[in-house]
């Protein structure tokens, strides 16, 4: 880059030699015209230093001027530098924020989705306890309504109970009467004997019995819950105790009248463990209900195993059983071990026949206990919604401890069974009384004594047409 003072200052040079020049060769002139020369020589010499004056001022001016621009450059290519690096930090700075501004878009997107689920959730959980709710309500007015039924109920039971009262003063005070007049027969006819009456045949109920019985049954079928015993120690609670022999309410002995229809009958001599009697096909399906009947006769001190029913998983998925170590005549009803209930037999511990139901369903987990016709035990919440599962072994007079086996002779049966049938449904009262009588055998029995393919050991099978000729 030239600099101007620099060029500024050769023309001004040879400018001076070109004059100086011409003033030397106009010496060589006239004498006269010397003065002029001089004068003119000291006008150009005060021009040159004015000229030099200026030229110096002007030669500073283009330095002070040079320094300054010098200055400016060398600011701007600071400031260009400074520009770069803040522009390289600008976009640094915008990569970071859009890399940030990405994260941000999809954390909101995350939450957005979050959020719908939990709102999606929020409502389905509102929707249930809505429903939960009115469900609630529903079932508060419907035990209002049990409530306000059953003691409607009550009612009507206590005017039932006042009525049978009256009818057994009535009937105490005719056979008072009857007596009397047996007496008086004797009395007036010295030779005259009392007629024997014969056994009468069993009669149906009369219409205020079965009115009775229906309102027990819708008592007992009322799912309001109540609080039972877990076991029987010689009755359950609620049930009254067999009257005394004597009364005019005690048993009645079955054998006033012939009992037949019952098929064959099993005698199990002793307590050996090989007297077992296995039934065939055991149950082929699964059972949400069962009745169990038979006519037993035993002059043992307790009662032993009647039944027992083992799959591989459970050895004791159902189980008719007593032992010393219960109270004579206790039996435990077994359901998928370890649930059970203790119910009370010592009606068979006379060495008499005696008919037995045990009787379950898994609707409310109710069962029934029936002797000799008469509801012994009942109680609910027993294996409620509970499967007895097929494909086991059913084995009659041992328990099993294993499917098949494991027998123990502290807990055989030592006894006559009759008649045993096993239904997969609950039997109703009805039918229950007909197998007492001998009338008839319930439709749908899924195994009875006819289904017996192994009797093992000193068990015999009696073919009896009637219970009094199976000795």
């Amino acid at each position: 880059m030239g600099c101007p003072g620099r060029k500024t200052l050769s023309f001004f040079l040879i400018f001076v030699l070109i004059y100086l020049h011409g003033a030397l060769s106009q010496e060589a002139g006239p004498t006269g015209q010397r003065k002029p020369f001089f004068e003119r020589l000291r006008r150009l010499e005060e021009q040159f230093r004015r000229f030099q004056e200026a030229t110096l001022t002007h030669l500073q001016a283009i330095a002070s001027n040079y320094n300054l621009s010098y200055n400016i450059d060398a600011r701007f290519q600071n400031l260009a530098q400074e520009s770069q690096a803040l522009a390289l930090e600008v976009n640094q700075s915008q990569a970071t924020v859009q890399s940030d501004l990405g994260h941000l878009k999809t954390w909101i997107r995350k939450t957005q989705r979050r959020s719908r689920k939990v709102d999606s959730r929020l409502l389905a959980l509102g929707y249930a306890l809505r429903e939960r709710n009115q469900q609630h309500t529903q079932e508060r007015k419907e035990q209002e309504a049990q409530r306000e039924a059953l003691s409607g109920l009550a009612l009507d039971v206590r005017a039932l109970q006042d009525t049978l009262a009256h009818l057994t003063h009535v009937v105490q005070s005719q056979g008072a009467r009857l007596a009397a007049l047996e007496g008086w027969l004797q009395v007036a006819c010295p030779g005259t004997t009392a007629p024997v009456w014969a056994p009468a045949e069993p009669r149906l109920p009369s219409p205020r019995s079965l009115e009775l019985q229906g309102v027990r049954q819708a008592l007992s079928a009322s799912p309001e819950p109540r609080d039972e015993p877990q076991d029987f120690a010689g009755h359950l609670q609620g049930t009254q105790e067999p009257p005394a022999a004597g009364s005019q309410w005690g048993w009645p002995p079955e054998t006033q009248a012939k009992i037949c229809n019952v098929g064959s009958a099993l005698i199990f001599p002793n307590t050996s463990t090989q007297n077992v009697v296995f039934l065939s096909r055991g149950f082929l399906s699964g059972l949400r209900a069962l009745s169990v009947c038979s006519w037993v006769r035993t002059a043992a001190g307790h009662l032993g195993t009647l039944l027992s029913y083992a799959t591989e998983e459970n050895d004791n998925k159902l189980v008719l059983h007593g032992r010393d170590s219960l109270a004579p005549g206790s039996i435990h009803f077994v359901i998928g071990d370890p649930a059970f209930r203790e119910l009370p037999l010592q009606p068979l511990l006379d060495g008499q026949w005696h008919h037995v139901c045990v009787i379950w369903t898994s609707v409310l987990g109710r069962f029934w206990l029936h002797v000799d016709r008469r509801l012994v035990a009942t109680g609910s919440h027993f294996r409620e919604g509970y499967v007895i599962p097929p494909g086991g072994s059913l084995v009659l007079g041992q328990e099993q401890d294993s499917m098949g086996g494991g027998f123990d002779g502290s807990e055989a049966f030592v006894g006559s069974v009759a008649g045993l049938a096993i239904w997969d449904r609950a039997l109703v009262p009805r039918e229950v009384s007909h197998l007492a009588t001998g009338k008839e055998l319930p439709p749908g029995a899924i195994l009875t004594l006819a289904d017996a393919t192994l009797i093992g050991g000193f068990v015999q099978r009696v073919n009896c047409t009637c219970l009094e000729l199976c000795l």
